[in-house]
């Protein structure tokens, strides 16, 4: 316990200490992620928060995790560099989508081919036990993906992603530990200081944004620990066995996957690409009900919990079963929220006759002055 709360700790320290400096040198070189028609917020904000995190996290998991009893993780902290540096880099210079999906696929390939973070049975779902090699690998691959996009996409409000990760960690953590799984739950709770130590920085109205160097590790570090969740949880040979491993691991990160999983069909049905960004995830649907950022928030951790608890108390149900209750519980309220959402006020900027800018919605339009350009960079 002793080491849990000491990495937690020096994480937290770190990541409170380091964020500052970044807010500083956001400002000093303009680094800033600047609102368009499709964010919700109103003033540049400066969205290199993931460095901080990763910082706290990273040293602090060094420190604690014995890396001589457990050799895999020397790969688990080299595909976070992969991700940490490809989030990175799309935060200062913007990447395709392409460009970002081969950095996935790069990290992903550590874990699964070198660190054996792979899904190799389907433990009762559907029927289906162990897979086959090929079926397996796919499978990893696109579970590992999914999951890292799925904290990226849903880092839309202030201190969503935050909070929800900052969940995920504590009960991932808090189970490895029961489970004594000491270097997995340090992991967690690693992350979990410095997800807690940003969210001071992070609630609304937000001084900094993580951007995609810190959705996308958080997503990684969840795809490590919900895969050996699955996997621990279906032995019946240790300390805490659960049944319905896999619909409980989902319910877990129901919240993020289940958006995700929901926008890149209604995207690849529609004939786009899953990557092109629009205002349907959940949050969206929320803010367009007149909810504000604390309320969304609160209310996607409320919800997530309320599934972890459901698949808890149902896991003799067997995971498919209970994962098909889940899904069909999620859908009604979002099939909800969907068609009873509020339009939302459209925002462009058009130039006029004389060749002054307007920012236009569809109540009102307001002309941007030199001064009013200025007046809102000083909203930082």
């Amino acid at each position: 316990m002793l080491d849990v709360l000491l990495t937690a700790s020096v994480s937290f320290i770190i990541s409170f200490l380091a964020i500052p400096v970044v807010l500083q040198i956001a400002d000093q070189k303009k680094l800033y992620d600047v609102p368009d028609e499709r964010k919700v917020h109103t003033h540049p904000v400066a969205s290199l928060g993931g460095v901080g995190i990763f910082g706290g996290f990273l040293l602090a998991s060094l420190l604690s995790i014995q890396g001589y009893l457990n050799p895999e993780f020397q790969y688990f902290f080299a595909s976070a560099l992969v991700i940490f540096f490809l989030g990175l880099k799309d935060d200062l210079v913007v990447l395709s989508p392409s460009k970002k999906f081969v950095g996935q696929v790069v990290a992903a390939s550590i874990l699964i081919h070198l660190g054996g973070i792979r899904l190799d049975s389907m433990h009762g779902l559907f029927g289906f036990e162990e897979l086959p090699e090929a079926f397996a690998l796919a499978l990893s691959y696109l579970t590992i993906i999914v999951i890292i996009n799925s904290f990226n996409l849903i880092d839309g409000v202030d201190g969503l992603a935050a909070s929800l990760g900052t969940l995920t960690m504590l009960i991932f953590g808090t189970y490895f530990f029961a489970t004594d799984y000491l270097a997995y739950s340090l992991l967690a709770f690693a992350l979990a200081g410095s997800l807690v130590a940003f969210l001071i920085f992070n609630h609304h109205p937000a001084k900094i944004f993580m951007g995609d160097s810190g959705s996308l590790m958080i997503g990684l570090v969840n795809s490590i620990l919900v895969i050996k969740f699955i996997n621990v949880a279906s032995d019946p040979s240790i300390a805490v066995p659960i049944d319905s491993s896999v619909a409980v691991g989902f319910s877990i990160l129901i919240v993020p996957l289940l958006d995700t999983l929901r926008v890149f069909a209604i995207r690849i049905f529609n004939g786009r690409s899953p990557f092109t960004p629009d205002r349907n995830h959940v949050h969206h649907l929320l803010l367009a009900r007149g909810m504000g950022h604390a309320a969304v928030t609160f209310t996607c951790v409320l919800i997530n919990i309320s599934f972890v608890v459901l698949a808890y108390m149902g896991r003799s149900a067997g995971s498919t079963l209970l994962l098909l209750i889940m899904l069909a519980v999620s859908f009604a309220g979002l099939g909800f929220l969907y068609y009873y959402r509020k339009p939302l006020r459209t925002m462009v900027v058009a130039k006029r006759m004389d060749g002054a800018m307007e920012l236009k919605t569809t109540s009102k339009v307001v002309t941007l002055t030199q001064e009013a350009e200025a007046a809102t960079a000083d909203k930082k």
